[in-house]
């Protein structure tokens, strides 16, 4: 066997054992969509199977009406893009002074939050809820907003000070001499330049928001109405119960602006981690 077959039998080797791999990795997502469109018995006996005998698109009716998930949907969109604005707008103006500005005690503030990367969110959820009640935002969705886009988010802040650190000096020496200010050079300089990172920090951002349960369960117990997505899968499963092919059709509801939104920015999601982190 010469060279260049050798070589081709080694890329079709590779092509087949990554094609198996894929498979694998997004059979579950495979199940569950074809699970949303069976009923519940069909699920149990159909073994592995993805073809259902019966299509029951009637799933996705009885999850949008039924159990109220058109109103679900609402409160997630409204969640999720007020936590990435406010995310994205907090860990940009404090990842750049931590990368452009020295100031003194800068190695401490990014020890401390280093640290509380391994700190668990169950840690912060009394403290949080105690003061949002206070200020009288338990049960809103503006309290939600608030305590996603608050608890911690540092990653964002790193990802940010990274990019921003291997930008040239030469941008702000520029704006300064312009006239520019600090707010200026930040907001008509620098931000526009950074997308592939904003992209980034913002899918991140979406994803944790978007699936987030434990702060929506608290925030909402009291206040079935104003439950997002993840909480309201609770709505399928009863004392005795559960409707699983219910559950399986909002399961594919609630993944749908997941997958449509990270198929749009994945290329700038990459851009910027690889920018972020490049030496």
């Amino acid at each position: 066997m010469n060279a260049r077959r050798r070589k081709t039998v080694l890329v079709w080797t590779q092509v087949v054992l990554l094609a198996a791999i894929c498979l694998v990795w997004i059979y579950p997502l495979l199940w569950i969509a074809s699970a949303s469109v069976k009923d519940t018995l069909s699920i149990f006996t159909g073994g592995l199977g993805l073809l259902p005998d019966r299509w029951e698109f009637g799933n996705y009716a009885r999850a949008w009406d039924e159990a109220d998930f058109s109103r679900y949907m609402v409160n997630s969109v409204v969640v999720t893009v007020g936590s990435v604005f406010l995310v994205v707008l907090r860990s940009a103006t404090a990842g750049y002074v931590l990368a452009r500005k020295d100031f003194p005690g800068r190695k401490l503030v990014l020890t401390v939050m280093v640290s509380t990367l391994f700190a668990p969110t169950g840690l912060f959820i009394i403290p949080i809820v105690e003061t949002s009640d206070l200020m009288g935002l338990l049960n809103t969705r503006t309290g939600l907003v608030l305590a996603l886009s608050g608890a911690g988010q540092v990653a964002g802040t790193l990802l940010y000070m990274g990019y921003f650190s291997r930008l040239p000096r030469e941008l702000e020496e520029a704006a300064t001499v312009d006239g520019a200010g600090f707010l200026r050079t930040f907001f008509q300089v620098i931000m526009p330049i950074s997308g592939p990172i904003t992209a980034t920090v913002s899918v991140m951002t979406f994803l944790g928001s978007w699936n987030s349960f434990f702060l929506p369960l608290v925030f909402t117990f009291s206040e079935p109405s104003q439950r997002t997505l993840a909480v309201g899968m609770l709505a399928f499963q009863g004392t005795n119960s559960t409707d699983w092919s219910g559950m399986a059709a909002a399961t594919m509801l609630s993944l749908l602006p997941v997958l449509v939104v990270f198929a749009l920015l994945q290329r700038y999601f990459i851009e910027g981690v690889a920018g972020a982190v490049k030496n």
